[in-house]
């Protein structure tokens, strides 16, 4: 009669199990800004200099650099950021282990003593003999579940594990972009230490040519002291490119989780701006939104908002578990017998009564969703700016650019036909360093433009949430 109450309840216990669970499934709210059309459209900032296909995956391939490459694969491997973000993914898969196993709790306990116990505790006033005491068992518990307080735990667990990985993503897509631009500024820096040499070459021969007619009496000595001023300005500004280089070296190494002191010096050698392949790509804001990191984070924070809401309803019922426990208890002489053994199986109930509380908890969920979709919102809404933004920089840098350029090609033209005309004796070595001087001036220009844009195509890269689909 017992082993067949005991197999109803079991049957019981597995229907009712089914149940489903409580509170709101979630789905992305309809309302949500990230459906709105205008976020999935083109950008409006798109210019000439960006195209409208896909992000490649590894976008920084599109510099077709190996040392960048290189570098990247370094700083994927042993950044401190990054092994901070896996720790913490990894505590999170911890919790999401913890929540997966809650159905399930059991125990096992084994303890042996001796005891004496009081003669006035045994209402004996005569000598008590000490005897050894034991007990062992062990009991297991099933939690039904029966309104999904445990499965909606289970879904805010996977939610907020899914965050951890996107901000896991974030730190690399962040670590990669730093990577990029401190490349871009040892090149550039580069670069324009290799125009400042060239343009203070430009000086020194000004400088001497001065000197010359000053000893043939055709120009004033004061002369000489201008010039040589104008070359001490300009050579003040290569420790400044020089430093600028170093520091950006001692970025990448630190990067990469190195000390500063072990950089690359082999990248001193790099005097070349990063140029793209192709067209800058965009692809449009659907794609964006989908890509990017942090408003993937923000969307599972939501998620995990809304699965506490069940959480906290499921409370408003009562909580089943089904427990079976099996052991020994008494004095060791009569260890395993009749007399000692025992088991327990059957059901057991808890539930909160006080309702204001378990209302109160539900009201703060609720709230909590709110605030989580407003978080969402504003993710959505400012990875849009941020792309926006950068892109029209970039638009206004490639115009800018675009002029620096016809300048200096005007600045290099004025100089070859000022060479022409003094090579026919038609003007003086002085007016042709005037003319290679302008041709420097603008070229360092051009170089710090094309600083800019290295800058600027970073930005963009960043803000589109390269790197991770």
């Amino acid at each position: 009669m017992v082993m067949h109450r005991i197999a109803l309840a079991l049957c019981v216990c597995t229907l009712v199990a089914g149940c489903a669970a409580v509170g709101p499934d979630y789905h992305l709210p309809a309302q949500a800004t990230v459906n709105a059309p205008a976020a999935q459209g083109g950008f409006v900032s798109a210019s000439n200099g960006t195209s409208i296909s896909a992000l490649p995956e590894h976008w920084w391939k599109l510099y077709d650099d190996p040392a960048l490459d290189r570098l990247i694969g370094q700083t994927l491997a042993a950044n401190t950021q990054l092994r901070v973000a896996e720790a913490n993914l990894q505590y999170s898969d911890a919790l999401r282990t913890e929540a997966d196993s809650q159905h399930f709790s059991g125990s096992v306990d084994a303890a042996t003593a001796w005891n004496h116990p009081s003669e006035e505790a045994v209402l004996k006033h005569v000598g008590v003999t000490p005897y050894q005491n034991y007990n062992g068992g062990v009991s297991v518990n099933y939690d039904l579940d029966l309104f999904g307080a445990i499965r909606r735990g289970e879904e805010a667990a996977r939610a907020n594990d899914e965050a951890a990985e996107a901000a896991r993503d974030l730190v690399r897509i962040n670590v990669v972009a730093e990577t990029v631009r401190a490349y871009a500024d040892v090149c550039n820096a580069g670069h324009e230490i290799s125009l400042m040499r060239q343009r203070i070459g430009v000086e020194q021969n000004d400088v001497r040519l001065t000197q010359l007619m000053v000893s043939h009496g055709r120009t004033s000595p004061v002369e000489v002291a201008r010039q040589q001023d104008t070359m001490a300005t300009v050579q003040a500004q290569l420790p400044a490119l020089e430093a600028a280089q170093r520091n950006a070296l001692f970025r990448l190494a630190t990067l990469a989780g190195q000390p500063p002191a072990n950089f690359d010096r082999a990248l001193l050698a790099c005097d070349a701006p990063l140029q793209l392949d192709q067209l800058l790509p965009v692809g449009n804001g659907q794609a964006m939104l989908k890509r990017r990191p942090d408003v993937r984070a923000a969307e599972r924070h939501l998620a995990a908002a809304t699965a506490r809401i069940g959480v906290a309803t499921a409370a408003l019922y009562p909580d089943i578990k089904f427990g079976v426990s099996v052991g020994s208890t008494g004095k060791a002489v009569d260890a395993l017998t009749g007399y000692t053994n025992r088991f327990a199986i059957g059901p057991q109930i808890s539930w909160n009564l006080n309702r204001n509380v378990v209302r109160a908890r539900i009201e703060q969920a609720n709230a909590q969703t709110r605030a989580s979709l407003a978080a969402f919102d504003g993710t959505v809404l400012e990875a849009l700016r941020e792309v926006e933004t950068s892109l029209n920089n970039y638009a206004a840098d490639l115009d800018k650019q675009h002029q620096l350029q016809l300048a200096r090609d005007n600045a290099a033209h004025r100089t070859e036909q000022m060479e022409e005309l003094q090579k026919g004796g038609r003007i003086d070595s002085l007016t042709l360093l005037a003319a290679e001087r302008d041709r420097w001036a603008a070229e360092q220009l051009l170089a710090t433009g094309e600083a800019t844009l290295n800058h600027d195509q970073v930005a963009i890269f960043l803000a589109l949430g390269g790197g991770w689909r």
